[in-house]
């Protein structure tokens, strides 16, 4: 691994289906599921469900630069959610589940800007792209962990409803999609 590691923090419905898709990219190091984009400090998910304090559910994707790319990371991103679907994904509703790319630097604004627009001139998507792309202080001022039962999710709770209906089919997308990114098994 390089000496070096970078962080994506990435919303695109409830967390635990993001985490359960980057926990299998390779060269992610690390992923956390938390809340960025509100007003209130350290929320809980009861308060963060509530829709009132202008958080979303995000993945803190942390990945070595060196092994894959802020572009790719992006890439998955986009196809394993809906970026055109307005404040939910799917059944989950409300402002908590929007799509949002929260950058923490020019860098990855300007990729994350460039990813939008290329997708939108490609046609990927039947309606018009949504994701928001917000500024995150580098030093997570305005990012919170989630609770210690939300982390690694879908691997304690596979049989869980939602997980089956849900998480599984999104991990099963990105298998599909972006095989060449899995981890090697060992």
């Amino acid at each position: 691994m390089s000496q070096t590691v970078e962080i994506a923090t990435l919303g695109g419905g409830c967390f635990w289906c993001l985490e359960a898709v980057y926990l299998r990219v390779e060269g992610v190091t690390h992923v956390e599921s938390g809340y960025a984009g509100g007003h209130l400090e350290r929320p809980t998910y009861e308060q963060v469900c509530s829709g009132d304090t202008g958080h979303a559910e995000v993945v803190n994707v942390t990945f070595d630069p060196a092994r894959i790319s802020y572009r790719e990371v992006l890439d998955i991103f986009f196809a394993i959610h809906d970026p055109t679907q307005l404040n939910r994904q799917g059944n989950d509703v409300g402002t908590q589940y929007r799509s949002v790319v929260f950058t923490r630097s020019d860098a990855q604004r300007a990729a994350a800007e460039q990813a939008i627009r290329e997708l939108a001139a490609e046609g990927v998507y039947d309606g018009a792209i949504v994701t928001q792309v917000l500024a995150l202080d580098g030093n997570d001022s305005n990012y919170w962990p989630a609770e210690a039962y939300h982390q690694d999710y879908f691997a304690h709770h596979p049989d869980q409803g939602y997980c089956a209906f849900v998480v599984a089919p999104k991990v099963a997308k990105f298998r599909q999609k972006f095989a060449h990114r899995l981890k090697k098994a060992g």
